[in-house]
């Protein structure tokens, strides 16, 4: 990568921008703050709602661009919706039908809320201002399968390897779907995914992905990480990917500041920034 050639930043958030906290550090404000001040153009591409990943991003104190639901949704950085994809309805009702076992945390990203048919601590654990509010309710009840992502959590990452199959076995061509975690399987429609609406902002930029550093760690992050100029997996992404992407760099960890202290010590080497 010729730091003179990159012109575009592009990060995911949970496990990548974001601390162990779900919060982004001062460091890494202070970081990001320089880099906007120098006009590069700065996208995150997240797999969480917009409702929930908009007041995170806010504390950035400027406007960006921001892909959530693995691209299902692109905010321009005045907020306005410029993209929306949603599931086939048909689809996501014949999932739910499928007598998915209780054992699996079953949720529906919708529009405005979030539907589950169980409290789910952990999940509650990353939103730490509560914009986007979850809905206990009976799958055998939901008529509305109006909905932008499925996704399932289970403390078995092989448990969910074996819904996956199953799912993918009923429904071989409708879905995209990775783990973005590996307790978190997610299914979008099939022509979702970061790099796509990464891919239509860059166009709207006038950029293109080798002028694109991009940083993350989840098998959600994979199209986006190989598609740009260089591709940063963090310390804390699964050994499964790292193993996979073994031609990337891999830096620092999320709660050790690694996207701020890579783009301190790589792009904004001639600026002085207190470091962490």
């Amino acid at each position: 990568m010729i730091k003179e050639n990159i012109k575009v930043i592009i990060s995911d958030l949970d496990g990548t921008l974001l601390n162990s906290d779900h919060r982004i550090s001062d460091y890494t404000k202070e970081v990001f703050r320089e880099l906007y001040n120098q006009n590069y153009l700065i996208i995150v591409a997240t797999g969480r709602h917009h409702l929930d990943a908009m007041p995170i991003i806010e504390t950035l104190g400027f406007p960006i661009y921001l892909v959530t639901s693995n691209g299902a949704r692109i905010h321009a950085p005045n907020k306005e919706l410029l993209f929306a994809t949603n599931m086939e309805s048909e689809a996501v009702k014949s999932v739910l039908e499928m007598d998915i076992p209780a054992e699996f945390t079953t949720v529906l990203f919708k529009e405005n809320v979030w539907q589950t048919n169980k409290h789910n601590d952990k999940l509650l654990e990353f939103q730490t201002e509560l914009n986007y509010v979850p809905e206990l309710v009976n799958y055998k009840e939901v008529t509305d399968f109006d909905v932008i992502k499925i996704f399932f959590t289970h403390e078995s990452h092989g448990k969910l390897i074996e819904l996956r199959e199953m799912i993918l076995e009923k429904h071989p061509d409708i879905f995209s779907h990775a783990f973005s975690l590996p307790h978190c399987l997610e299914f979008m429609d099939k022509s979702v995914d970061k790099s796509v609406a990464i891919a239509r902002i860059l166009e709207m930029e006038n950029y293109q992905f080798h002028q694109s550093v991009s940083f993350g760690d989840g098998y959600n992050d994979e199209r986006m990480l190989t598609s740009t100029a260089k591709g940063l997996l963090m310390g804390n992404a699964p050994d499964s990917l790292k193993n996979k992407l073994s031609h990337l760099e891999v830096i620092l960890k999320n709660h050790e500041d690694g996207v701020a202290n890579y783009l301190a010590d790589k792009i904004l080497n001639n600026v002085s920034l207190e470091a962490k």
